[in-house]
């Protein structure tokens, strides 16, 4: 299992497609962006913002429902994609034993943000789907300085007659 962080809600340009984006905690820092529906991304952006809706809204309901029933959601695994589709699983924990529900990764997600619970990926899902992050700013940026010194040493008076 690899242990992911939320690092948040995108619309992708141009096709004004809404993603949510996860990046591995650990190690080589892959991120894995995930196609996601309107309604859920608004409702992952909400629990982000902490805004509180003045009556609950489907993921606030569900975890409430739980609630009542005594069991909470321990922990969100991204598991698998198959046919361009993502998966995923809501475990839970209640005093009856833990379940596993499948779930599309959205709303896993927006459970996730709402109550705390760690965000994973299967190790086989990362090795598949996951992507190197960009470079670094400051390692571009100090390419870019040497190139820029290397043209003011080459640099004479006679370029600019």
């Amino acid at each position: 299992m690899v242990p992911l962080e939320l690092v948040g809600v995108r619309v992708e340009v141009p096709a004004n497609t809404p993603m949510v984006l996860l990046r591995e905690q650990e190690g080589r820092h892959r991120l894995l962006p995930i196609y996601i529906g309107s309604p859920e991304a608004s409702s992952i952006h909400y629990a982000l913002e902490g805004v509180e809706p003045p009556r609950p809204l489907t993921h606030d309901l569900f975890l409430a429902a739980l609630e009542a029933l005594g069991a909470s959601v321990s922990q969100i695994i991204v598991t698998e994609m198959k046919d361009r589709t993502f998966y995923a699983e809501v475990h839970m924990t209640s005093e009856h034993g833990d379940k596993i529900i499948s779930s599309r990764p959205s709303d896993a997600i927006a459970l996730a943000v709402r109550c705390g619970a760690p965000l994973f990926a299967s190790d086989e899902l990362m090795d598949a789907q996951g992507q190197e992050p960009p470079a670094e700013p400051e390692e571009d940026a100090a390419e870019i300085i040497d190139e820029f010194k290397d043209f003011l040493e080459d640099l004479n008076p006679e370029d600019f007659a």
